[in-house]
């Protein structure tokens, strides 16, 4: 099992929050099974993924900001965390 932390914006955080409430689940429990669900229903291959990626606002800007971070040094050890 791997461990995924995800940032959610304020809009999608409450409707988690919501649906988790009218469930009586923990919100983790909800988002992932939502996630399990969108995985297990994409189709794997390369072309539709890049498409999924493309449409997610600032993502490359933000892979990029990371690539730099890490060539800079500016890290953190997942040991530290």
């Amino acid at each position: 099992m791997e461990r995924l932390n995800i940032t959610l914006d304020d809009e999608r955080a409450e409707k988690l929050a919501r649906l988790a409430e009218r469930t009586h689940v923990q919100p983790g429990t909800i988002a992932r099974s939502l996630l399990i669900d969108a995985i297990d229903g994409t189709d794997a291959d390369v072309a539709s993924i890049v498409e999924l990626l493309d449409g997610i606002p600032g993502a490359y800007e933000r892979a990029e900001l990371g690539r730099a971070q890490a060539r800079a040094g500016d890290t953190i050890a997942l040991d530290d965390l």
